[in-house]
């Protein structure tokens, strides 16, 4: 026994260390994912007529059509990364951000899918992942949702 207390005294080491660092990873974690996601809809945005070749020729988009489905994407690449890097309504952006991932995923799964495509369709999971994070544990207290939810707060 005088092991496992060992082995747990040095886990409550571990947490006391790495407990403080939970809100900068939750940050960073917000702001990476996004990053990936604002990078796309700005692209979109900035050369439109390529998008919407792009959603007629090559994306699959279940349920929309193509001219749909280019508005929507774009809008969801810009709109829920900005409330996630913010902080602001997190989970529900996270929620958002990872529907439009999952589009992404589905609408290009010939590619994604593919043989030798591995990497691509590892971003895809990884951000997933990272997203999933935040609509479980939310946004962490470097955000505006922490800020509006605090006992103190003001209330509307």
């Amino acid at each position: 026994m005088p092991i496992v207390r060992q082995m747990l005294g040095t886990d409550a080491l571990a947490m006391r260390l790495l407990n403080p660092l939970q809100p900068v990873f939750a940050l960073c974690a917000r702001w990476y994912v996004s990053l990936q996601f604002l990078r796309s809809g700005y692209l979109k945005v900035t050369s439109w007529d390529s998008t919407l070749y792009l959603f007629e020729n090559e994306y699959h988009t279940p349920l929309l059509p193509p001219h749909v489905a280019a508005y929507a994407g774009a809008f969801g690449e810009l709109f829920f990364p900005t409330m996630l890097v913010l902080g602001f309504m997190s989970r529900l952006s996270a929620l958002g951000l990872f529907a439009v991932n999952a589009v992404a995923v589905i609408s290009y799964k010939q590619v994604l899918l593919a043989e030798g495509s591995e990497a691509a369709l590892g971003q895809h999971i990884l951000w997933g992942t990272l997203i999933l994070f935040l609509c479980i544990y939310g946004s962490g207290v470097l955000s505006i949702d922490y800020w509006l939810r605090r006992p103190s707060a003001v209330r509307i």
